[in-house]
Formats: structure tokens, C-alpha cells, sequence
């Protein structure tokens, strides 16, 4: 077992290939965090685009303060997801005295993500959708 190692053979029956074969724990787990983060970054950037959305309706749109909750709640668990995956992703995998806290941020993070995804399913059922069919209050309907 490679507990202490920090490069594990995955072919362990195929020594020509053994360059293609091996993998450094540390660089996959962090290459692991960055795609997250890009994911996380991608939400977020989707999330503020929405409460713009929001905020342009005003207050008259039937489900305002609902999103505005929703959507502020799901920026926030973004922001500490962001922040739990730059200390995975700085955190040595191979120090044995580090593994059960990287384990209980590691978990911390996926719940965050799964309660984020929940959240997201709701803004979208009650979001605004612009299709620009109905005029805005500062445009007049041609008779």
C-alpha cells in the first residue's frame, strides 16, 4: 500500500509503461480542487447574473424576496466552498497526522456543494426568465 509514498503505480503488472502509469496523490488531489473551484467559479458567476436579474425585476416580481434569499445563501456557501478547497488543495495528502482533517473538510465541502446544487434547483424553478417579450416600466407599448 502506498500510505507513506506519495506516487502510486497503477499498472503495477506493465513496467514499460511506467512513466504514462504513475500518479503523484498531492498533484491529483490538487488538480482535483482547481477543477472544483473552476466549477464553483462558473456557479458563482451564474448566481450573480441571476440576482442581477432579480434586482431588475424589483420588488413587484411575485417571488423577489425568496430569491434574493436563495440566491444570497447559495453566493455564501460558494464563497466557504472556494475557501475549503484552497486549504485541501494546500494541505500535504501524505502527512498521515493531516489525512482525517483533510477527510472532514473534504466531506464538509461535498455537503456544501450538494445542499449548493439543492438551492440552485429552486432559484432556477422560481427565477426570472427574460425573454423580452413584455415591456419594461420606462417603455410604452406601440398602439
Amino acid at each position: 500500500m502506498a500510505s507513506e509514498g506519495e506516487i502510486i503505480n497503477l499498472q503495477a503488472g506493465n513496467p514499460g509503461s511506467r512513466r504514462d502509469s504513475l500518479i503523484n496523490i498531492n498533484h491529483y488531489a490538487t488538480k482535483k480542487s482547481v477543477a472544483e473551484s473552476m466549477l464553483d467559479v462558473a456557479l458563482f458567476m451564474a448566481n450573480v447574473t441571476q440576482l442581477k436579474a432579480v434586482l431588475e425585476q424589483g420588488l413587484s416580481f411575485q417571488y423577489y424576496a425568496t430569491l434574493i434569499s436563495l440566491i444570497s445563501i447559495s453566493l455564501f456557501f460558494q464563497v466557504v466552498i472556494g475557501i475549503l478547497l484552497i486549504i485541501i488543495a494546500r494541505m500535504n495528502l501524505n502527512d498521515v497526522s493531516k489525512q482525517q482533517r483533510l477527510n472532514v473538510l473534504n466531506n464538509a465541502a461535498t455537503a456544501l456543494v450538494f445542499i449548493t446544487v439543492v438551492l440552485n434547483i429552486f432559484i432556477t424553478a422560481f427565477g426570472v426568465q427574460k425573454t423580452g417579450l413584455y415591456p419594461t416600466r420606462n417603455t410604452r407599448r406601440p398602439y
